[in-house]
């Protein structure tokens, strides 16, 4: 049995203008960390499947939990495709001081 392994992404652009849409981006946010899903970056969330019922599993209960106001899209990529994608970043600036001598005189 051969399976295919496949990246399951979940971008989501939903509003936060009042308690309840920050209720629901909390709840949205909660299932799809108990459901194996983890931040690529910030409103976008991945998990890797390898079979199409679990892939069709995953997409139902997001269906079903779906945020009443918002974009949710669901892409299904290879993981070949996944892991082809480039990552370009600016440069990093930060204050914490990343050192490993126990002393550290500024």
């Amino acid at each position: 049995m051969s399976y295919r392994f496949m990246r399951t992404l979940v971008l989501f652009d939903l509003p936060s203008d009042t308690q309840e849409d920050k209720r629901h981006y909390r709840h949205f946010r909660k299932l799809l960390i108990e459901n194996g899903f983890f931040m690529l970056q910030e409103s976008v969330y991945t998990r890797m499947l390898i079979t199409p019922s679990a892939q069709h599993s995953v997409i139902n209960t997001i269906q079903k939990n779906r945020p009443p106001a918002g974009i949710v899209q669901v892409l299904c990529v290879t993981e070949r495709q996944f892991s082809n994608m480039e990552c370009i970043v600016g440069e990093y600036k930060t204050d914490i001081i990343d050192s490993d001598e126990r002393v550290i005189i500024l």
